[in-house]
């Protein structure tokens, strides 16, 4: 395992309870309209609308490299932090009662996360709004896809992951500009330290002041799963809800699950892996299951 079992047990039960979260959300969106302007015209057709959200897609990873290159730091963090509030206002909207001014409310609850997120990163408050970030998300992106143009994209995103972890290797490197730099990063984050290192703090804080402490090397470990592969499950599983129901969803979740479980209970310390093969893998077996079963 590339880490502790405790920390795959939390990993994978945050990615549970986002995907249980979003297929609520996904699910409330399907009957009420998206606020803040999103919700997408009545008549689109997905597939003829397929080739739009690729190239959006597209010019979103061109334009973080090109402001991560220049080090337009400040535009990247705006950036984040709109797409941040809109998606939590999205999530936290659909938990709350159907009244005129809830979707303004709903931001104003967002605001303050947001700029804790952004500018002043705190790991309970980072992991914790990641809960509603991807279910907002995906709530835009479902009415755009059917299953066939969902399978597409599952193919092209699995693909486009293997590239940029064992291909070019810029996706490592844009995990590390994320956190080192920008002090944001998009998905999951739990830092720890192994047995021996918290011995070696406690002995350090028997002997001398905490000013000490700085002058040793303690080495933090991080467990990371990135957006993508939190929210292209939850727009999967939005997808199957809307179009065959309830029971396919949660069988498309489970073979997220399933296959993300596989991806970090055989992994290797010290190697990167891209998530999306294993879970795409996963969400197709569960997609077939319930073809079969239904």
């Amino acid at each position: 395992m590339k880490h502790k079992l405790i920390i795959i047990l939390i990993l994978l039960g945050m990615f549970l309870v986002t995907q249980f979260i979003g297929l609520y959300v996904v699910d409330y969106y399907s009957e009420n309209e998206l606020p803040y302007g999103m919700e997408p015209p009545k008549d689109v057709d997905p597939v003829n609308f397929f080739p739009s959200i690729i190239i959006a897609f597209i010019i979103a990873i061109v334009l973080f490299f090109l402001l991560a290159k220049f080090k337009i730091e400040f535009i990247l963090k705006l950036w984040f932090f709109i797409v941040i509030v809109l998606a939590l206002g999205l999530s936290i909207n659909s938990f709350l009662p159907k009244e005129q001014y809830i979707p303004i409310i709903s931001l104003i609850i967002a605001l303050p996360f947001a700029l804790i997120k952004v500018f002043n990163r705190n790991i309970l408050v980072h992991n914790g709004t990641e809960l509603l970030i991807y279910p907002g998300i995906a709530a835009v992106f479902v009415p755009l896809l059917n299953i066939w143009t969902l399978i597409i994209l599952l193919i092209l995103i699995s693909v486009y992951d293997m590239w940029a972890v064992w291909k070019s290797k810029i996706m490592q490197k844009m995990a590390k500009y994320q956190i080192n730099t920008l002090k944001i990063f998009s998905g999951f984050f739990i830092p720890y330290v192994s047995k021996k290192d918290r011995q070696k703090i406690k002995m350090l804080k028997q002997k001398y002041k905490s000013s000490h402490l700085k002058k040793n090397k303690i080495k933090i470990n991080i467990a990371i799963l990135g957006g993508g592969d939190v929210v292209f499950p939850i727009i999967s599983a939005g997808v199957m809800l809307k179009t065959l129901g309830i029971w396919p969803a949660i069988f498309v979740i489970l073979g997220a699950v399933l296959g993300l479980s596989y991806l970090l209970f055989f992994s290797e310390k010290k190697k990167f892996y891209p998530a999306m093969p294993f879970i795409t893998a996963g969400i197709f077996l569960g997609m077939l299951v319930s073809w079969a079963v239904f």
